[in-house]
């Protein structure tokens, strides 16, 4: 007996609890009992803890058991093979003819087809939450949004089920989300710790915020360098929403943004103006009335970018669709002290709910209005695509066919329709050859992704940015282009394969390898995990081969028969196989005599020290940066690279490692002992990879003895506005923008590299003077360097008489300090090899 009535205690407790959670959130609603709300499933109240993602996940197949109304797929896996998920939800018959509504919206997205009914289609509706892991309140109320969708009994759930298909993304960032719920969870205090200084406010190093290798994959929409993002690009690209969502935190003293964001300030270039001036407005109205009505305060028009292509609330509004940002004051944790009092995790849970509902219902409202838009967006896109002077793109490098299918494929992801080049031309100083290059032309429905990928912006109108204010796709991967009006076009480009090369068989003396290729560094380091010894050839020349006369550059790869620990026969197996994997061309000669230039055997060829590489990662430290090299190395190259924190490199021995690599940040809390260390290490041989302001550091500890570039100080006004200051501070920043560079070719950093020039990424406004050695600085800006994003005139001044890479000898070692972003966002292809150099020849370098 006290057994029930416990248990109908403990029952009328969960009802209470429930019904008020509900409330809560859906004030006055009833709901179909058959189905489970999130604090049924869960167990405890949407806000009391932070939801562990594989927990959401079974949520949402709870929700797919239970009704025919709903749908979950896996999508994909991310870095940590969490799965990557869409629960889509819609009414029977929408749901039983999902396939043939899909087909109709890419029907409707394609202007060389019919033009469909719209007044019977659904409006498409993306909802995404939980980019940033550590901005957890968005994957609630993805639970809580999901449940008012299939259950709620109000009209307008009923009327969304029957006239929209709507696709929840729950969190985006699975990997970063538990990362950071984890953390939460285990530092919650009972009762709940308000105090900002608490330990469950300040995550450790680096956070919830980034994915796996520590990314923001709210930048990654445009590059795609991650599988979330990839995945999700390739379902965005299945469906072309109407209108998606982009649900995040900011600091906890601020109330709430949706759109618009700043006008024009703010805004892409190649964004219509009807999205920024009519779309958003219209929608907005939703959004205030809905806040309005649970008295949270907001904002709009300020500061938020909504430039930059690789946003999730920007990409949409690329393709026809309407991307929306929301930010709301984040309790970083389950309560957090703010200027107005206690900030609770499950008020950051509600506001996004809100706006949850509020989307769809401007969704539902304009549905014809957005589905005539999504036409008229790629309408306009093949009109003005016509018209372009430009016409056409033509990009390729001759040496690189790697890197050139990289590209091909990445253009195709974005759904950019690629060509052969059909003749051989010059444009703009640069030949393209047939077979060796390709065309993209502007009279295209993608025309304005295609300005994206070849444009470069000079022209802003702010001069303060969020992020970065160039993102030109093709300057990153490297590749030659040019604007081409009398290009070609050929055949389309339908797959696009690495290349394949066949492998000589018979005796050989050597085999050689060229270093253009983007994956001869992987092709390197494959080799010597063999147990293959490998030599570099350190000047140009030509040998007969069993293609006939080749001429190699300097950076190629020998591999001697006469000098190896293994079997011929083993070596020969070993090149064959990894040469097919990684997609390289292998030379075979049969004498060390060359037809030009030095011989094989000469004083100019010598081993490949194999890397031993260490990091420092940890407070301080950038943890994009330190990730972005993480990532290089793990995803392009397969070379582990050990990643030390900074409170433990007392331990280190770095004598057990010939590569040093300091990404930027402050290393202030190494200790003396460990300065001496490096000192003595350093100079006894070792290579430091210094990246930005820790090149500043290592001459605060006299290491090296660079210096700034420093300009005649030109008077500022003596007074302004207050309200000015961050306009005025913030022009003076170089936060993202491209520049050219100046090889010395002869100089081991630019091994591979056969253009004298190519585009570097700068986001510093450090700058320091070219070394007082004349041959170690290998990579200077050019006279007129400026490509592309926003940069002072002064700053601009300070960067030509500036190094981009330059070499400080130390002892018997060096310090190789990079200044630009060589792996930045994963997206540089083109010069990720400078920063492989590095690694692979540093001590060969000075």
């Amino acid at each position: 007996m006290k057994k029930l009535l416990t248990a109908l205690i403990f029952s009328l407790f969960t009802f209470i609890q429930a019904y008020a959670q509900v409330d809560y959130f859906f004030p006055g609603e009833s709901f179909d009992p058959a189905i489970p709300s999130p604090e049924e499933f869960l167990g405890y109240p949407i806000g009391d803890w932070h939801t562990r993602y594989d927990l959401i996940v079974k949520y949402y197949e709870k929700l797919d058991a239970v009704s025919d109304l709903a749908q979950l797929q896996t999508i994909g896996y991310t870095h940590e093979h969490r799965p990557k998920i869409i629960l889509t939800i819609a009414s029977a018959s929408n749901m039983a003819n999902l396939e043939a509504i899909r087909q109709k919206q890419l029907q409707l997205a394609d202007p060389s087809k019919p033009k469909p009914d719209v007044s019977s289609m659904p409006s498409i509706i993306h909802q995404g939450y939980g980019v940033h892991g550590n901005e957890p309140s968005s994957a609630e109320a993805a639970m809580l949004t999901a449940y008012w969708l299939l259950a709620s009994q109000s009209d307008l759930a009923k009327n969304l089920r029957e006239n929209a298909v709507v696709h929840f993304d729950p969190t985006v960032n699975p990997d970063g989300r538990d990362r950071h719920s984890l953390w939460a969870n285990s530092n919650k205090g009972f009762p709940p710790v308000a105090d900002p200084l608490d330990r469950e406010h300040n995550e450790a190093w680096p956070g919830g915020r980034t994915n796996h290798y520590w990314f923001d994959l709210n930048r990654d929409w445009l590059p795609l360098a991650h599988p979330e993002s990839q995945v999700k690009i390739a379902w965005y690209h299945q469906w072309y929403p109407n209108v998606t969502t982009d649900f995040h935190e900011m600091g906890t003293n601020s109330t709430y943004f949706f759109e618009p964001t700043k006008p024009y300030g703010s805004e892409n270039p190649v964004v219509p103006r009807k999205n920024y001036d009519d779309i958003n407005p219209r929608f907005a109205k939703y959004f205030a009335k809905y806040m309005d009505e649970i008295g949270s305060l907001y904002w709009t028009k300020e500061v938020f970018d909504n430039s930059y292509p690789g946003y999730g609330s920007t990409y949409p509004d690329i393709h026809g669709g309407l991307g929306l940002v929301f930010e709301t004051a984040s309790s970083r944790g389950h309560l957090q002290a703010s200027q107005r009092g206690d900030i609770s995790f499950a008020f950051t849970i509600r506001n996004h709910v809100v706006n949850s509902l509020a989307t769809m219902e401007a969704a539902l409202d304009n549905r014809e209005y957005m589905h005539n838009y999504l036409r008229e967006f790629f309408e306009s896109a093949v009109s003005e695509g016509s018209k372009d002077p430009a016409k056409n793109y033509v990009f390729g490098d001759p040496y690189d066919a790697s890197r050139n299918q990289l590209f091909i494929q990445f253009l195709r992801d974005h759904r950019i329709k690629v060509y052969e080049n059909s003749n051989d031309l010059t444009v703009g100083g640069q030949s393209f050859k047939k077979g060796k290059s390709w065309v993209v032309p502007t009279d295209q429905p993608q025309y304005r992704m295609v300005r994206t990928m070849f444009e470069y912006v000079k022209e802003f109108a702010d001069s303060v940015f969020y992020d970065a204010s160039a993102w030109t796709m093709a300057a990153s991967y490297g590749i030659p282009f040019a604007s081409a009006p009398g290009a070609k076009a050929g055949t389309e480009v339908l797959n696009s394969s690495m290349p394949s090369y066949e492998f000589p068989e018979g005796n050989a003396y050597a085999y050689l390898i060229d270093w253009s290729d983007y994956f001869a560094p992987k092709m390197l380091h494959d080799l010597q995990q063999a147990g293959v010894h490998v030599e570099l050839i350190n000047r140009d020349f030509s040998s007969q081969t069993q293609d006939g006369k080749i001429d190699f550059a300097r950076g190629t790869l020998m591999i001697p028969m006469g000098f190896q620990k293994l079997k011929k026969e083993d070596v020969q197996k070993h090149l064959k196989e990894l040469a097919a994997e990684n997609s390289q061309k292998v030379y075979k000669v049969t004498t060390g005599l060359n037809v030009s230039g030095i011989d094989l055997g000469s004083n100019l060829v010598g081993a490949v020290q194999e890397p031993k590489v260490i990091m420092i990662v940890g407070p301080g430290i950038s943890s994009y940066e330190a990730g972005e090299i993480w990532h290089l190395m793990d995803t392009k190259v397969g070379m582990p690279i050990t990643k030390v924190n900074s409170d433990m490199f007392n331990r280190v021995n770095l004598f057990d490692y010939n590569t040093l690599i300091m990404p930027s940040g402050s290393y202030s809390s190494l200790s003396e002992s460990s300065v001496s260390h490096i000192k003595d290490w350093v100079n006894r041989g070792g290579t430091i990879i210094s990246m930005k302001s820790a090149s500043l550091w290592l001459n605060q500890k006299e290491i090296t003895k660079e210096s700034l570039v420093e300009l005649e100080k030109k008077a500022e006004p003596k007074e302004l506005p207050f309200e000015t200051r961050r306009d005025f501070e913030g022009a003076k920043a170089v936060g993202g923008s491209i520049y050219m560079a100046r090889l010395d070719l002869t100089h081991p950093i630019a091994y591979g590299y056969r253009n004298e020039t190519i585009p570097v990424y700068r986001n510093t406004n450090l700058f320091i003077q070219p070394s007082k050695d004349k041959y170690l600085t290998p990579i200077r800006y050019t006279a007129n360097p400026y490509l592309g994003g926003y940069i002072s005139k002064d700053n601009l001044e300070k960067l030509k008489q500036s190094a981009s890479v330059l070499i400080s000898p130390t002892g018997g070692g060096r310090v190789i300090h990079f200044f630009d972003s060589p792996n930045f966002r994963g997206a540089w292809f083109g010069t990720n090899k400078l920063f492989l150099n590095a690694i692979f020849f540093g001590n060969q370098m000075d």
